[in-house]
């Protein structure tokens, strides 16, 4: 028997159709993985399962687990089985988690709920799950908030959280969008881990095929609420029989056609980005009232050039710095030491007005796109917001003309100008991001994660947008990824950032295809690749 059997599921939310005819299983002790396009339904099937559906929705068909019908099933009931039978990794760390609560109290408190342990007892095994997910409490105490914590530290909370009371079933929305190739290895081979130990279900979401290939015995390939392939997941992408799910694996691979020069940068010798000898210090919770402070530095003597046109890359493991950096660079942060100049004017010593320029010819798109929208905003409104720092204010119909265009080259209609951000999928709002950082047209773009929460199709689209824009306009781009096949596909050159330090930089494929420093190697040998991932899985079944 499955433990988990989906039949004929149908969902629909105020009468438009949303999941259609859905059938799938999931075996305990295997993994079976759900891809598709953004909106594809793969989320909302995994919310039927949980019981966590909006207002609204009218469900057919049947979800059992274990045999018992669940579809349905009264609040009280679902709440005994989620967490205890059912355990979900959500696709956004910092919606899932409580800001209010520290991680501690998170980790802890399903222990307390359903085991009825004591706060002590739940406390310590808190703190071994958050050491198995690679959050040791010597470093990251269980007083710590969500906000202390970087997006991938904070994914590794909700996967502790998750996976504490040792689920029958775990359901993983997109686990590792938000975390380093090396922790994405580690947390994925502690999922595999759990799997065969525990006998545990896992359904896998993911828009990473390297992931699927090397995770999943099963597969099941939908779009538009519908699947379109199901079976044995080496044998389906490897054949890829159904156009759509060859649709994917090429989107997968996809590497845009860049211009082998940019025009703008034969016209200067200086630099758009100069940053020398950066350091950004903060100061380390004291372990008692009498004792000195101690800081901590997150950077530490960081310098790089950027010219116009050109696109970098900036690597390293979770935690590293990169995102400090960043907002250093964005104005957002201030240098402990250092300097930082865009196009010869220094960050530190710029006026008012100054930084309004400043703030015009560099946009940002953040890695969590829902927490950098205002939930009460329609999307016209969030995506216009910068046309403010203009030096003439369009007027209203050339603002809504500017929207539009902004929306239809990241994939979206004018039809989703009135909507707000929740109701929108991950990948939708982070194209929403990404149209909000081009409307100005910029001259340096700083992208933090700029297309981990994109499926395949639209992040390939989304890549040929930036060298678009690039090739035409002569964007620069400071890309922030963990994602070396990003970094391959769209920059020019790699800086890889360890501890705080820019350990090594150089040519993309130079770096990549020959990384010289412990930190860089370790970032290639842990990257996932589809090719790789695939023929050792084929390998194994025969043998």
């Amino acid at each position: 028997m499955s433990l988990l059997k989906v039949e004929n599921l149908n969902l629909s939310i105020a009468k438009a159709p949303i999941l259609k005819e859905v059938s799938l299983e999931v075996e305990a002790g295997r993994t079976l993985a759900i891809v598709g396009e953004s909106g594809s339904g793969k989320s909302m099937t995994a919310l039927s399962v949980m019981g966590l559906l909006p207002v609204r929705t009218t469900t057919t068909g049947s979800i059992r687990l274990e045999g018992m019908e669940i579809l349905g099933a009264p609040e009280a009931a679902m709440c005994r089985l989620r967490g205890r039978e059912i355990g979900m990794v959500f696709q956004e760390p910092m919606t899932a988690l409580n800001p209010l609560k520290t991680i501690g109290e998170q980790v802890s408190e399903g222990i307390r709920l359903h085991l009825r342990e004591t706060k002590t007892v739940a406390e310590e095994r808190a703190r071994q799950m958050l050491d198995r997910v690679g959050l040791p409490t010597g470093r990251y105490p269980l007083s710590a908030y969500p906000h202390q914590l970087s997006g991938g530290q904070r994914q590794r909370v909700v996967i502790a959280i998750a996976c504490a009371l040792n689920p029958k079933l775990l359901i993983a929305d997109e686990p590792t969008t938000a975390l380093d190739v090396v922790l994405q290895k580690q947390i994925l081979e502690l999922l595999r881990d759990l799997v065969e130990e525990r006998k545990m279900g896992l359904m896998l979401i993911s828009h990473d095929l390297a992931v699927v290939a090397d995770m999943a015995e099963t597969i099941c390939v939908m779009r538009n609420g519908v699947v379109q392939e199901t079976g044995d997941a080496p044998r389906v992408l490897r054949e890829r029989n159904h156009p759509y799910t060859a649709q994917l694996a090429k989107a997968s691979a996809h590497r845009p056609e860049r211009a082998p020069a940019h025009p703008v940068q034969s016209v200067t010798d200086e630099p758009l980005l100069h940053v020398h000898q950066v350091v950004r210090d903060y100061p380390a919770r004291s372990r008692n009232l009498f004792s000195k402070s101690k800081e901590f530095r997150a950077v530490d003597g960081v310098s790089f050039d950027m010219m116009p046109g050109q696109s970098i890359s900036l690597v390293g493991r979770s935690g590293c710095g990169k995102s400090t950096l960043a907002r250093m660079i964005l104005g957002l942060d201030r240098p402990t030491g250092g300097k930082i100049t865009l196009d010869g004017t220094s960050l530190a010593d710029a006026t008012a007005e100054q930084m309004r320029s400043l703030r015009r010819q560099m946009q940002v798109v953040f890695q969590d796109p829902y927490g950098s929208f205002n939930p009460r905003r329609t999307v016209e409104w969030l995506v216009a917001e910068p046309l403010h720092l203009m030096e003439r204010a369009p007027a209203k119909a050339e603002r809504r003309e500017m929207v539009r265009e902004a929306l239809a080259s990241v994939g979206l209609s004018a039809s989703d100008m009135q909507k707000y951000p929740h109701e929108f999928s991950g990948g939708q709002r982070q194209r929403i991001s990404i149209a909000r950082a081009i409307i100005t047209r910029p001259r340096l773009i700083v992208a933090d994660e700029p297309v981990s929460a994109l499926d395949v199709s639209i992040r390939a689209q989304v890549l040929d947008l930036f060298a678009d824009l690039n090739a035409r306009l002569g964007l620069a781009y400071l890309f922030i990824t963990h994602d070396l096949t990003v970094a391959r596909a769209i920059s020019d050159q790699v800086l890889v950032m360890h501890q705080g330090k820019i350990v090594e930089r150089g040519p993309t494929e130079t770096v990549l295809m020959q990384p010289q420093s412990l930190p860089a190697q370790a970032l290639v040998d842990a990257a996932p690749d589809f090719e790789r991932a695939l023929n050792q899985r084929l390998q194994v079944k025969r043998a």
